[in-house]
């Protein structure tokens, strides 16, 4: 059964909006007793989180990001992640390996991100849709059978747009390939069923679907060939910070910014000036003024450091997904300002302009004081030791998911291809797939020894604070 598009996009928006209206007695219902509340993200210490899903999931980039958020915004935690990741599977080859790669691991979450592959490119088909319900229906019965809680991941963008830009580009993975001109919508419509699931059943979602199409449409109003999704199926690092963001700021941590320093000048006493100060976030101390009024000193050791993400998507060489770097993403989505702010407010400072040091380093140019007074934010600020530090931790985790996340989801492809070729001759599977388990382990110890480094790498540090007053040049 194939629907017209019109039809399919209406169908779409009422699903994601969730506009489809309760009937009298349901609403009575709700009036008697209210629902209980759909679950946000709370990992605590020595919880497991896995990520399962297709090759948008194996590419090692959005999970990356939000395993980048979580090291150091919450350096007091051991939080495990696990990829569980893919390329070309659909919901049912997410069921084959279920035990083994998310079971096993005895998570207190599983989001899912398919759909992608289960629409097999094609117009819409019920038939297709079909099967996609009833084998996510059956992935989301074998979550609760572990008592974990499933988090429901929207499909992600399919840009027609550059589908067509590249149809005859030697270098386009998918020049061959036909697609339906309706594709995009279709993932609209796969990703409104996924929304009224976990509506219906109290599930978390993430919407990833419209932040990657609206933030698209904003780029094109400048750049009408602008994209997020290069090779039209798998975002570039910018829209898989698009996605991390959408995942951390839908699901909404505890801990949605670093810190807030604030200091108050009080006036003057026999010993000098007196300020008098507040730390959001973090332990702050040893407040004293500078000689004869030029400004103030202080100590303060935050809980958390702010989401940094490596220029560079990859530290190696990559035959496929090659992408430019995150920053793109980063910079519309506002990310550290919405979810990595790291303030700093100095209100009193005599009239002039201040050069700030942390740990005996400037990190920038003189400001003002009437700018101190109302807020700096330095998330983004590379000087900062603590961006430094926090840069330091993303760049050994990017070469964890290079060196060994992202060879190990190869090998489970590889394990795919042995189930697919023993299809008839379970026992013939299991030899060959026994065969690898050693490696399977190596690949896990190794992630737990890089673990183990970059928490050690995260855990912050006092840092020494001096607001001083300059002269102003000329």
């Amino acid at each position: 059964m194939k629907l017209p598009l019109g039809l399919l996009l209406s169908l779409g928006l009422m699903l994601s909006g969730g506009l489809l209206a309760q009937t009298p007695n349901a609403a009575k219902k709700t009036e008697k007793k209210q629902a209980a509340a759909i679950p946000t993200l709370k990992l605590e210490d020595g919880d497991t989180f896995v990520f399962l899903g297709d090759s948008i999931t194996h590419q090692c980039l959005y999970t990356q990001y939000i395993e980048d958020f979580f090291y150091t915004r919450y350096p007091d935690r051991r939080i495990h992640f696990h990829n569980a990741g893919v390329s070309g599977d659909r919901a049912t080859h997410a069921l084959a390996r279920f035990e083994d790669d998310v079971a096993a691991f005895k998570p207190k979450y599983v989001s899912i991100l398919l759909g992608m592959n289960d629409g097999e490119y094609v117009d819409f088909s019920q038939d297709v849709f079909a099967v996609y319900k009833k084998d996510m229906i059956a992935v989301l019965g074998k979550v609760a059978g572990l008592k974990a809680a499933p988090m429901l991941l929207s499909p992600t963008m399919f840009d027609h747009h550059q589908l067509t830009l590249r149809k005859d580009d030697p270098t386009f993975p998918f020049g061959k390939r036909e697609f339906s001109p309706q594709y995009n919508s279709i993932m609209a419509f796969y990703g409104g069923w996924l929304r009224e699931q976990a509506t219906q059943n109290r599930y978390a979602f993430a919407d990833f679907w419209s932040p990657l199409n609206d933030l698209t449409l904003l780029g094109r109003r400048k750049d009408a060939d602008f994209t997020l999704v290069s090779d039209t199926i798998h975002p570039d690092a910018g829209g898989q910070v698009v996605m991390a963001y959408s995942f951390l700021s839908q699901l909404n941590p505890d801990r949605r910014s670093v810190s807030a320093i604030s200091l108050t000048y009080q006036g003057e006493n026999k010993q000098g000036s007196v300020w008098k100060g507040r730390g959001v976030g973090g332990k702050l101390e040893g407040i004293q003024a500078l000689s004869e009024g030029e400004g103030v000193e202080f100590t303060f050791k935050a809980r958390s450091l702010p989401w940094v993400l490596p220029d560079e998507a990859f530290g190696v060489e990559m035959k496929k997904w090659k992408t430019p770097g995150p920053a793109v993403g980063y910079k519309m989505t506002k990310a550290g300002h919405r979810i990595s702010n790291e303030r700093l407010k100095v209100s009193g400072l005599k009239p002039g302009n201040y050069e700030v040091f942390i740990d005996g380093e400037s990190i920038g140019k003189p400001v003002s004081h009437v700018l101190l007074g109302a807020k700096i934010e330095l998330q983004g600020n590379k000087k900062t030791p603590q961006y430094q530090q926090a840069l330091q931790v993303a760049l050994l985790n990017r070469e964890k998911n290079d060196q060994v996340i992202r060879p190990l989801r190869n090998l489970w492809s590889r394990i795919k291809g042995l189930r697919n070729r023993h299809a008839d001759d379970s026992a013939a599977f299991q030899v060959e797939y026994e065969k690898l388990k050693p490696r399977i382990e190596e690949f896990l110890q190794s992630s737990l020894d890089y673990e183990k480094r970059i928490y050690e790498a995260a855990q912050p540090k006092p840092r020494k604070y001096v607001i001083r007053r300059v002269e102003k040049k000329g």
